[in-house]
């Protein structure tokens, strides 16, 4: 700095009443320092550069609510505003990466094709079932729904229908022996 250049003081009161060409001298004058301040903080280069910026677009904005500098060098007061920076963009980083892992993994949603093909498989199997079950005779149907579809025991069915356990068995045998072996298999998933 030469006699004739102005000392940062001089500078700040300039670029507080407007003066775009002294706060440019200020950045010229303090660039390299604030850059190098912020690599030592972030050992990024590039993230440097970003917070660089940020520091005198802050210094820029803020500089008419800091009228006078306390000391002669504007230099520690940037340095301030670029830990500040920095911190806050720290602090921002933390809490995205935290809520990102709040989110998680994107979970695989199954494809609902194969399964709405299935159910309409199931319901084309069981029509054909119950168009056969139909032509049945209604005691040879009651025992057949009730010891092979819902799965109870030929006393407990006696017991519903009224009847000897050995008397459920032969209607259920009977149904068995009319209707088409491969047709009962696929009576269809309970959903």
């Amino acid at each position: 700095m030469t006699t004739e250049d102005p000392d940062d003081r001089a500078l700040w009161s300039q670029a507080a009443g407007g003066s775009a060409h002294a706060f440019g001298v200020l950045f010229d004058r303090h660039a390299k320092a604030v850059y190098n301040h912020c690599f030592r903080l972030t050992a990024s280069w590039a993230e440097a550069e970003d917070h660089l910026q940020a520091t005198f677009l802050l210094a820029w904005r803020k500089k008419s609510q800091v009228m006078r500098l306390e000391r002669e060098s504007a230099l520690p007061w940037l340095l301030t505003v670029a830990t500040n920076v920095v911190r806050n963009e720290q602090r921002s980083l933390t809490r995205r990466v935290r809520n990102l892992r709040r989110v998680g993994e994107e979970r695989a949603v199954p494809d609902h094709a194969d399964m709405v093909a299935e159910r309409l498989d199931d319901q084309q199997r069981m029509k054909e079932l119950l168009a056969a079950v139909e032509k049945l005779p209604r005691n040879e149907r009651e025992a057949l729904a009730l010891c092979v579809w819902a799965e109870v025991s030929y006393e407990d069915a006696a017991a519903v229908l009224g009847i000897a356990a050995v008397s459920v068995r032969a209607r259920v045998s009977k149904a068995k022996a009319k209707l088409q072996q491969p047709v009962l298999v696929h009576t269809g998933k309970d959903r």
